[in-house]
């Protein structure tokens, strides 16, 4: 020993050093590490750099010092290893396309470099076990040249790993091997440096912040790493997760500040979601097999696994951050929408088997479902989901229902300020508003038409003694609509009040029609006070309208709900403050069921309505007849038709006998000519023909013959689609009537042609109508000879076999129906959505001065450009008596007939 003592350090070679016995290590350290390290610095040869590693790694690492590592070793090696692994992958990707099975010398130095690099990753590997065998507890700063050198070399060995396809070009064969290799030393030098971290320890009160910098580092370049691995291997993948979930929390207090939280919940949210996207493939695949012990089944089902262990990832890690996620919202309300637009009942939904979608969702859904509530009081999140400018696309528009409905029902049991945040508006900033709760699920259902009209089901609500029943996208919204109301405090009866009539008054039918099968909840919930308030206030609103539109007709049915739901007592008082005896009232009194009242004041009410609605209408049959009085006429008639079809065995002989009469001399003075150009005149022909079918059995047969005359005239010339619906009205309770053998002759020929003429009607709505009158008619009357006349042809004949038969007309199949509610929905949403604040104006509840005469903000215009048509033609006229006319003024003048025909219609 003393020989070798005497022979110079720098004169030892390296073959001879790795030979040494570990004591002659320890001892020899001091004098031979600067050497070693001076070689290995300044050394350009790969071999003699990863030798002259291992030797220190093997020999002379468990003799140093733990407490200086990185000032003696670490912080000097390691960089220079780190661009020896650059460069040597580098010079394997470049060469790499060169790679085939002649070129033997290319083979040749890729292998030795991939050996080289395998060797390389041994050696780090080296260096965290004994930093892990030697200590019980680890500072970071001891060692921070470590963890963030091995991070580097890691994630590009399975960089190039994952893009080896690639890299190789169809030559992978020839490295398989060693790249199977390097991939394995790479994962076990990561579970051994992630065994190493796991010792770190971090004082809290203590402000390293050199120590919290080089964590935060460390999280973030393991999070690089699980991008690269997703594909790879999953159970790796998830335990890097894991790890960095738990380093997370574990140094929660000193790095909570620095960690990139918004970085972390997207790599999560995509994660979650490619995981649950390969479920759904997978799901697909297995409904074309029925074993469910299959190898896709056991990878679906280990799939699903990751999929509830990143749900569970994502809940832990938002629990804990909460405060830091404001800028991950957006991505945390996108990632619950994307997933159940994925997921029955969505239209966009993957075609799996029912078993799949219960396992999926009692096994991932489930275990998602907390994330709502944990981000119920995070104002941020309330942001996002109620951005008054949110637009999604058709895909997303369901899943946003369904996320507000779970937001309602989570609310139903949270005080009142949790309750106020979500369902009062606020300015959030000067770009972005914050709609009410309220307001946003009633503009969310809207969205979904194509689900309403599918109709798409969801899980139904479980009630005592009844099995669970599925239901419709629509009663399943109003129910928890309603149980929300009724857990709404009351301080946000305002907001509720509010958002309920802007959404009846929505120009959407089926978003009125919830909000009123809310109204009404309400009204039964409540007291009769509050009842009979809602209903003063739907009366007062639709006295103020001050014409036709689609807002009074939504109030208006409203308040005939309502009506019914309103105590004796304070049905009493309303009629009191609205006297049916005076005319003016009759405009409400059309809209209310007199079925809504006791026997006794039915009786009483009808007879007011009645005497003042005969009475005005008298009056102005024996008056000058204006046109401006035809409004009031129709509401005095439509008055009468309500008492007709809710009391009419109210009505005494004499009442009946007075509006009988009213109705026989009002149809006298109806033509043609002034049908088909006055507006108001086809409202009162509609409020006519039902009125007189009431009473079609008492009626004189010539008046009868007069009336189907006049539908025959008035059909020639295409009248609007409510008028066609009147005669059908009437039409439908001439069953009834028994034809006097004087006049069939007249009658029944004219009859059978309308109803052909109705039948073979192309709207929808009118074919639909018109098979249910013909059925009514058929049904009911004694000339039988004339049914068979009304099916003026065999498309004809089948539509109303296939109506009597309740069969469709359409034989379409589920998928295709699917694909063509998709289509519409894509089709329709978007012109519907850009309804402007200007057109809803233009039908806006302000209250006129004077009810006689609507006029339209156009009207001036019409009449100039009428006027200027007027003296044009004029000046024609002029021409003519002047000289003969051209040869082509004829073709001209009859093509502008035929525009002004056309104009005709578009007015009707």
């Amino acid at each position: 020993m003393s020989q070798e003592r005497a022979v110079p350090e720098s004169a030892v070679p390296l073959e001879e050093i790795s030979s040494w016995p570990e004591e002659l290590c320890r001892r020899e350290l001091p004098s031979v590490l600067p050497r070693l390290l001076s070689i290995y610095q300044h050394s350009d040869n790969w071999i003699e750099h990863i030798q002259i590693l291992k030797i220190i790694v093997e020999m002379f690492l468990p003799h140093m010092n733990h407490l200086t590592l990185e000032q003696t070793f670490f912080s000097q090696v390691l960089p220079k290893t780190v661009r020896l692994f650059d460069d040597m992958m580098y010079e394997l990707t470049s060469q790499a396309r060169e790679l085939s099975s002649q070129n033997l010398e290319i083979q040749s130095t890729l292998r030795n470099i991939l050996q080289t690099m395998v060797q390389l990753l041994g050696a780090l590997t080296g260096c965290v076990q004994h930093v892990c065998a030697t200590q019980e507890s680890v500072i970071l700063e001891n060692i921070h040249s470590l963890p963030s050198s091995v991070l580097h070399v890691i994630k590009s060995t399975f960089v190039h790993c994952k893009n080896s396809e690639s890299v190789y070009s169809g030559r992978l064969h020839l490295v398989a091997d060693l790249l199977q290799a390097l991939f394995k030393e790479a994962y076990s030098l990561q579970k051994q440096l992630m065994e190493l971290l796991d010792m770190v320890c971090m004082n809290p009160l203590i402000d390293e912040h050199d120590d919290i910098l080089n964590m935060v580092v460390v999280i973030h370049s393991l999070l690089d790493i699980c991008s690269v691995i997703s594909s790879m291997d999953h159970a790796f993948h998830a335990n890097t997760w894991k790890f960095i979930i738990k380093q997370s929390l574990k140094h929660q207090s000193v790095i909570k500040s620095q960690l990139k939280h918004k970085d972390i919940i997207t790599s999560l949210c995509e994660d979650i979601l490619f995981s649950f996207h390969s479920c759904l493939q997978l799901a697909e695949q297995m409904i074309q097999s029925d074993a469910q012990d299959n190898a896709d089944y056991r990878l679906f089902q280990k799939t699903l696994k990751l999929c509830r262990f990143f749900a569970n990832s994502l809940l832990h890690y938002t629990k804990e951050f909460l405060p830091f996620l404001s800028d991950s919202c957006c991505t945390l309300h996108q990632l619950y929408l994307q997933i159940y637009s994925k997921f029955p009942p969505s239209l966009y939904a993957a075609g799996i088997s029912k078993a799949q979608q219960e396992e999926i969702a009692s096994t991932f859904l489930v275990t998602l479902s907390p994330l709502i509530s944990q981000l119920l009081t995070f104002q941020p999140f309330v942001d996002v989901v109620l951005d008054s400018k949110l637009e999604l696309p058709c895909e997303l528009q369901l899943p946003q229902c369904l996320l507000l409905v779970v937001i309602m029902d989570e609310l139903s049991s949270r005080p009142e300020d949790v309750q106020a945040l979500w369902c009062t508006e606020s300015q959030v900033s000067e770009a972005t508003a914050r709609v009410s709760l309220l307001k946003a699920i009633f503009s969310s259902f809207e969205q979904c038409s194509g689900e309403l009209s599918l109709p798409v089901h969801l899980q139904g609500v479980k009630s005592k003694g009844q099995a669970e029943v599925a239901v419709t996208l629509y009663q399943h919204v109003c129910i928890h609509l309603c149980t929300f109301i009724a857990s709404l405090h009351p301080s946000l009866f305002p907001e509720l009040d509010t958002a309920l009539l802007n959404a009846v008054l929505s120009a959407n039918m089926i978003t009125s029609l919830l909000a009123m099968d809310a109204w009404c909840f309400l009204a039964r919930y409540g007291t009769a006070e509050l009842c009979a308030h809602h209903v003063t206030i739907m009366a007062h609103l639709i006295k103020s309208c001050p014409g036709e539109c689609y807002q009074l007709t939504n109030l208006s049915i409203l308040l005939r709900r309502l009506f019914f739901f309103m105590a004796p007592r304070q049905q009493v008082e309303f009629i009191q403050k609205f006297p049916p005896k005076e005319t003016e009232n009759l405009l409400l009194w059309q809209y209310i069921s007199f079925q809504a009242l006791p026997a006794e004041l039915r009786k009483q009410t009808a007879l007011e309505v009645t005497r003042a609605g005969t009475a005005w209408c008298m009056k102005w049959l024996g008056s000058n007849r204006t046109l401006e009085e035809l409004e009031s006429l129709n509401t005095v008639l439509s008055a009468l038709l309500a008492v007709c079809n809710s009391s009419g065995e109210a009505l005494d002989l004499g009442q009946q006998t007075a509006i009988k009469e009213v109705g026989s001399q009002l149809s006298i003075l109806l033509n043609v000519k002034l049908v088909i150009g006055q507006p108001y005149v086809q409202q009162t022909l509609s409020l006519l023909l039902p009125l007189l079918g009431f009473f079609i059995q008492t009626l004189d047969p010539q008046l009868v013959s007069q009336v189907i005359t006049l539908q025959t005239s008035l059909l020639k010339l295409e009248p609007p689609d409510h008028v066609r619906l009147a005669f059908l009205d009437f039409l439908s309770s001439l069953g009834k009537l028994f034809i006097p053998q004087t006049i069939q002759d007249r009658i029944l020929p004219s009859l059978s042609s309308v109803f052909a003429s109705l039948l073979a009607d192309r709207n929808w709505l009118l074919e639909q109508h018109s098979l249910e009158a013909f059925t009514q008619f058929a049904e009911g009357t004694t000339h039988e000879e004339i049914v068979p006349q009304c099916l003026s042809s065999e498309e004809t004949k089948k539509k109303v076999v296939s109506f009597l038969e309740k069969t469709g007309f359409v034989d379409e199949t589920t998928a295709a129906r699917l694909e063509r509610i998709k289509q519409e929905k894509g089709t329709f949403w978007e012109p519907f959505a850009k309804v402007t604040q200007e057109e809803t104006k233009m039908s806006s509840l302000q209250p006129c001065v004077k009810r006689a005469r609507h006029e339209l903000p156009s009207e001036d215009e019409y009449r100039s450009t009428l006027q200027a048509a007027t003296e044009a033609l004029e000046a024609i006229e002029l021409l003519l008596q002047k000289s003969p006319p051209p040869d082509w003024l004829l073709m001209e003048m009859e093509t502008l007939q035929e525009r002004i025909d056309k104009l005709k219609r578009q007015v009707l």
